[in-house]
């Protein structure tokens, strides 16, 4: 059994995102939270938010026991981009690329 969260369109580039969800997985919930919480990044609130939901989804939907849970898979996929323009000198134009990302978290119980 696994439950799963997933944040769609968030306003951080995947590459940025994917240094945090490298941290994490793997880990049981205690110290993947405590991993997050002392992280400086963006990305870190972030995660933090989507595996916060991941494990009320897995305590309310599945019955699952909170204790026994672990980060089986986070990966951060790349959303779609905004694309925007920014003025350079004599008349040219500077493109702006604000990436998006959708992250993905799923908790499965140890076995055992």
């Amino acid at each position: 059994m696994e439950a799963k969260a997933v944040a769609r369109y968030v306003r951080i580039a995947p590459r940025k995102a994917r240094l945090v969800a490298d941290l994490i997985r793997g880990k049981d919930i205690q110290s993947a939270l405590s991993t997050l919480k002392f992280t400086p990044t963006k990305g870190s609130k972030i995660l933090e938010k989507v595996l916060n939901s991941a494990i009320a989804n897995a305590e309310h939907n599945y019955d699952m026991d909170v204790n026994e849970l672990y980060i089986a898979k986070a990966y951060v996929d790349e959303g779609p981009t905004l694309k925007r323009w920014r003025a350079k000198a004599m008349g040219r134009v500077g493109r702006i690329r604000k990436r998006t990302s959708h992250i993905t978290i799923i908790l499965k119980e140890r076995e055992g």
